[in-house]
C-alpha cells in the first residue's frame, strides 16, 4: 500500500482550468472525472496519491496560504490582489491579460490626474489603489464581483479597473482604456511548509512542467 503523502493542487475554475489540467497532463497529473463540470468538488488519484481541488478562482492562494492546498494555479492579478503569504514557482505564460483603467469614450479627460478624487469600480481594490497612490492620487473604490463595465454605464462610477484580454467588451460598452496598470499570467503557487515537507516531488513536478512549458515556447 502507497503511504506516500498526498499533493493537493487548487485548480481554478473558468478560463484557466482546462489549460492547467491539459498541462498536468502532459506530465501524467490527472485523476479519473477531473473536469469542471464535475459535482464533486475534490477528486483524488489514490494511486499517483494526487487531490485535485476545484474552486473558485479568488479563493485558490487562501487555500495554498493555509496549507489546504499544496500548489495552486492562478493569474498573477489574483496573486497581487490577495496579499497572501505563497511562493511563487513558475510563471506558466497562459492566460495573458492585463490590468488597466478604462473610462466611458464621452467622459475622457486629458490628464490621468484629472481622474482624481473620483470613483472607480473594480474588483482589485488593492492593486488599484496601490497604483493611484503611486500617482499621488486619492481615489473611492468600490468593490464589484460581477460585470464591471456596469459602474460608469449606471452612473455608480466615473472609472473602472479590471482584466482585458481582447478589449472586445470595452468596445461594445463603449468605455476606453486610459492606462495600464500592469500585465498578467497564469502561476504555480507553492504553500511554503509545503514545498520543505514535500520538496522532491514538487520540484521533480516543477522541472517536468519547465520542459513541457519549453517545448510549447518552441
Amino acid at each position: 500500500m502507497n503511504n506516500e503523502p498526498f499533493i493537493t493542487i487548487a485548480l481554478p475554475k473558468g478560463k484557466l482550468f482546462k489549460l492547467s489540467t491539459d498541462m498536468f497532463e502532459k506530465i501524467g497529473w490527472t485523476a479519473e472525472g477531473l473536469s469542471e463540470k464535475s459535482r464533486k468538488l475534490v477528486i483524488t488519484n489514490e494511486e499517483q496519491r494526487l487531490k485535485f481541488i476545484i474552486t473558485k478562482t479568488a479563493d485558490v492562494p487562501t487555500y495554498v496560504e493555509y496549507g489546504a492546498a499544496d500548489i495552486g494555479i492562478i493569474g498573477k492579478d489574483v496573486i497581487a490582489e490577495s496579499g497572501k503569504d505563497i511562493y511563487e514557482l513558475l510563471d506558466l505564460g497562459f492566460g495573458k491579460c492585463h490590468l488597466m483603467m478604462a473610462v466611458p469614450n464621452d467622459k475622457k479627460r486629458p490628464n490621468l490626474q484629472d481622474y482624481a478624487h473620483t470613483r472607480v469600480a473594480t474588483k482589485f481594490p488593492h492593486i488599484a489603489e496601490q497604483f493611484f497612490s503611486s500617482q499621488g492620487m486619492q481615489m473611492e473604490y468600490i468593490k464589484l464581483n460581477g460585470s464591471i463595465e456596469l459602474g460608469p454605464i449606471i452612473g455608480l462610477s466615473e472609472s473602472i479597473v479590471d482584466i482585458v484580454e481582447t478589449g472586445t467588451t470595452l468596445k461594445e460598452n463603449n468605455l476606453e482604456e486610459i492606462v495600464s496598470i500592469m500585465d498578467a499570467t497564469a502561476r504555480l503557487i507553492v504553500n511554503r511548509v509545503s514545498f520543505k515537507l514535500k520538496f522532491e516531488r514538487i520540484n521533480s513536478m516543477v522541472t517536468e512542467l519547465k520542459k513541457v512549458l519549453e517545448v510549447s515556447q518552441i
